[in-house]
């Protein structure tokens, strides 16, 4: 008898071809539904539950999310021609309206206030602009072609009742629209206006609500601008073949724009977010990182997706059709970007989930998440929140549960993982299999399934069963565990041993469930053979 071990790590890999599959075990050729672990091995994802709880709870009927944003201790949601703002996902308070006070109204006076409508309302852009208010005062724009950047803050804590509220629409200049916006150094920048494509607008200094005040102006580029995001001191400003930089925006008589590259663009802007310590956007070619060096004020472009290239290009080439949402998941140094049709099922919607690990991005896809709005922040009480909003008009706590409920309805989460192709070192020799020891960390009670293929699904070869592996002891931890449901003494990490049949030159093996149990992590495989003739 032989054995042969490995761990998981690497990610997702759909670039290599089967021969260099095996200098590298533990990518995985196939990973849905599952996230990489910073620390090694590939886990099950959370699912989502309903934001308030009732699946009658949505901030205006059936109108779909057009974008989240986590703000003071609650949440903002765009959707329809309006705006609102909830505590608790249950009541929703419109907050776009008419001839506020410039001091704030009281909660009964705003709500008597009549409706500011976001004519053509689409997807909606965010920024927060710290000030002296003590939740902020956060910025609104979008992709409609009719909404003036909107202005919205509050203050007081409790009920909304107890609280003052402002809002107003900012006049950027005459029918200038923008669609992207962002705080940079006292300003507010904003730019994607379809009148003006290629131009950048930034307010005055501390005062972001005008844009003829002192420190105001504009900048035209030679390409049109799909994003922007303040980074280290400077302005990235994407565009769509393009990348600059502005400097010294307080500046006048040294402010500058400075091409970063002009060779390389970005696809969308909603694709554009922080992740330790640099940006992480999507790119004709794949994901890439603008990153800070040694070098003060410089900056690289990297890419980090060349292991998913097969599926970031299916992603671009289609790119038009799909809206584009985005967040990183602080906590788990993840970056997710989720894509879907307006009219797509929310079952073939698509992600892709980007983890930092010590080796760089790992990757993997998800299925079931449609993620038209998207957002992940800390909240007034610094826990961070993460939500998720579809086109039925319904806002869900993301990451969270071990189910999908689309529309409050319980669904399984489809999980697959599947490793390269194994021939042990010698792809002349048969193999019989013996038996396989999965180290898995079931975090409840699971009962995912093992598949063992042999000669890559050779299909003139007699392929075994499919096996559950229903006998995964979960540990008992003290204060939570259940008599009879859990294993006093069992390992974090148990060994599931499992008797496996058949033979063949090389094999691969298939982790997968689909169900509503709780996420479990595969760590790695021992497998035990005996090898026999060769041919």
């Amino acid at each position: 008898m032989q054995a042969y071990g490995l761990s998981c790590k690497g990610g997702l890999n759909t670039n290599l071809n089967q021969f260099e599959m095996l200098k590298q075990p533990g990518f995985a050729t196939e990973l849905m539904n599952f996230e990489v672990d910073p620390d090694g091995g590939y886990r099950r994802i959370n699912g989502y539950t309903l934001f308030g709880g009732g699946s009658a709870a949505r901030p205006n009927s059936s109108n779909g999310i057009l974008g989240l944003f986590v703000y003071a201790d609650g949440l903002i949601a765009c959707s329809g021609t309006n705006i609102y703002f909830t505590l608790d996902g249950i009541t929703w308070l419109q907050i776009n309206r008419s001839s506020v006070d410039s001091g704030g109204d009281d909660y009964s006076t705003f709500t008597a206030r009549s409706t500011a409508a976001r004519t053509s309302q689409q997807q909606a852009s965010f920024t927060v602009y710290e000030g002296s208010s003590i939740y902020g005062e956060v910025v609104i724009t979008d992709k409609g072609s009719s909404a003036k950047p909107a202005l919205f803050k509050m203050t007081g804590t409790g009920a909304l009742s107890g609280r003052t509220f402002f809002y107003e629409e900012i006049t950027v200049s005459g029918v200038v629209y923008p669609k992207y916006c962002v705080m940079h150094d006292k300003h507010l920048v904003v730019a994607g206006a379809a009148t003006a494509l290629n131009t950048i607008y930034y307010s005055g200094t501390s005062d972001i609500n005008d844009f003829t005040a002192s420190g105001s102006g504009s900048i035209v580029l030679d390409d049109q601008v799909v994003g922007l995001k303040s980074f280290r001191g400077d302005l990235i400003i994407f565009c769509k073949n393009s990348i600059y930089k502005l400097s010294n925006i307080n500046d006048a008589s040294n402010i500058a724009i400075t091409p970063i590259t002009k060779n390389v663009g970005c696809l969308d802007g909603h694709s554009i977010q922080e992740i330790g310590g640099d940006l992480i956007f999507l790119s004709p070619d794949g994901f890439r990182l603008v990153a800070g060096t040694a070098r003060i004020g410089d900056v690289e472009l990297s890419s980090v997706s060349r292991n998913i290239q097969s599926v970031v290009s299916t992603l671009a080439a289609s790119i038009d059709s799909y809206v584009i949402t985005s967040a990183v998941l602080r906590s788990k140094s993840q970056y997710r970007l989720f894509y879907s049709s307006t009219s797509g099922a929310t079952a073939t919607s698509l992600g892709i989930i980007g983890t930092m690990t010590p080796e760089g991005f790992e990757w993997s896809q998800t299925t079931g998440i449609k993620a038209h709005g998207l957002t992940s922040g800390f909240n007034y009480s610094n826990i961070e929140k993460v939500y998720h909003g579809d086109t039925e008009g319904y806002v869900y706590n993301h990451n969270t549960g071990n189910d999908f409920n689309p529309a409050g309805t319980q669904t399984n989460i489809n999980a697959r993982y599947k490793t390269p192709n194994f021939d042990f070192g010698d792809a002349g020799t048969l193999k019989s299999m013996h038996y396989v020891k999965i180290s898995m960390t079931p975090e409840g009670t699971v009962q995912p399934s093992l598949k063992v293929s042999y000669d890559y699904d050779d299909l003139n070869k007699l392929q075994p069963s499919n096996i559950q592996l229903d006998s995964i002891p979960t540990p008992a931890v003290f204060g939570a565990a259940e008599f009879g449901d859990a294993y006093f003494g069992a390992s974090a990490d148990p060994m599931v041993r499992q008797a496996v049949q058949g033979s063949g030159h090389s094999l691969a093996l298939k982790i997968f469930s689909q169900d509503t149990k709780a996420p479990y992590s595969i760590n790695g495989f021992y497998i035990d053979y005996r090898p026999s003739g060769r041919r």
